[in-house]
């Protein structure tokens, strides 16, 4: 059996038993191919784009004897399903944004009709995907940090279901944070940095946040050297984010201590 990096790994154990699995940017095909060799997905479809991917794909299917089941199809995002021939869509290794025009622009074309999960791994900009799952009604079932290769990743789990709505109220309302902020601020906070993730305050959780700190700080000093109004008004933006993020930084030490 193909062997995963742990980032791909932790995306494979979010996949639910059973079901047929879509994979976009697959690049190589190496998470398709996994699911269908530990029984975990019963059919799989392979999407890519650019041609050098999209060979290697077909090539990493064929060396597995999985072409009558793992399907690779050359082509942009979700354009590249026909709606309802999929239970999971997974996404991997791109910015948050790019993810989320690839999720609106297939949402828009019927793509994700019969899809039930969304298993989500943006290389940054991972608050863009956490708000258009909101606001698209699915909800975030779950959600994991680690650390590969001096890399800090982190993969979403959302589920459509019937009371998301309710379950989403519940999971952003910010109640079990000691912050005196207003609920909108608590939500925005939650959104950024991860509602699962804050309330597991693991070490990895504060490392990206610490690593965040210090190029907010960069930031602030160079923008030190400027004496016009704008550059003072953004220094003070600025800093006022560093001390709401030091603010949660310190809650987490404190719960796990």
């Amino acid at each position: 059996m193909i062997k995963l990096s742990k980032r791909l790994q932790r995306i494979a154990d979010y996949v639910s038993t059973g079901g047929r699995v879509a994979d976009i940017g697959s690049d190589h095909a190496l998470l398709p191919v996994y699911l269908l060799q530990s029984g975990k997905s019963r059919s799989a479809i392979a999407g890519e784009l650019n041609a050098g991917p999209y060979m290697a794909a077909k090539k990493q299917a064929a060396d597995a004897n999985l072409t009558a089941l793992l399907e690779v199809r050359q082509g942009d995002g979700l354009a590249v399903l026909k709606p309802g021939e999929t239970d999971t869509v997974t996404i991997a290794g791109m910015g948050g944004l790019l993810m989320r025009e690839i999720l609106e622009t297939g949402r828009q074309a019927g793509k994700l009709e019969g899809v039930t999960e969304l298993v989500l791994q943006p290389n940054v900009g991972e608050d863009a995907v956490r708000l258009w799952l909101l606001e698209q009604g699915w909800y975030l079932a779950n959600e994991s940090i680690l650390e590969e290769d001096g890399k800090i990743y982190e993969v979403l789990h959302a589920k459509r279901q019937p009371d998301a709505e309710a379950l989403n109220a519940k999971l952003y309302d910010g109640s079990f944070l000691p912050l005196d902020w207003d609920r909108s601020a608590l939500k925005g906070l939650l959104i950024r940095m991860g509602p699962h993730l804050i309330r597991e305050g693991s070490e990895t959780l504060e490392e990206k946040w610490r690593l965040e700190i210090e190029k907010l700080e960069k930031i602030r000093k160079q923008m030190s050297a400027s004496d016009l109004p704008e550059a003072a008004s953004k220094r003070e933006q600025f800093q006022a984010d560093i001390e709401r993020i030091e603010e949660v930084l310190k809650c987490l030490r404190m719960a796990r201590h």
